[in-house]
């Protein structure tokens, strides 16, 4: 199965509509954003949306990797 990047864009998506709406995420010095704009910018694939696609990916990366487990 071939992932493009449409595909990765949409997973982004759908964890970004599980983050409560009245919550405001950082991205560096480049501000923060509200959810609903987060997702805006992801679907337009522009700079910001880049970053909160790559940051999510290794987020999952992570948990794949079980990073953010207990012993």
């Amino acid at each position: 199965m071939i992932v493009t990047d449409e595909d990765i864009r949409n997973l982004v998506i759908a964890r970004l509509r599980t983050f409560s709406r009245d919550k405001r995420i950082s991205v560096g010095s480049k501000g923060e954003f509200g959810t609903d704009e987060l997702i805006e910018r992801v679907k337009n694939n522009d700079d910001i949306g880049k970053t909160i696609v790559q940051i999510q990916l290794q987020y999952l990366q992570s948990l794949k990797d079980g990073l953010f487990l207990s012993d």
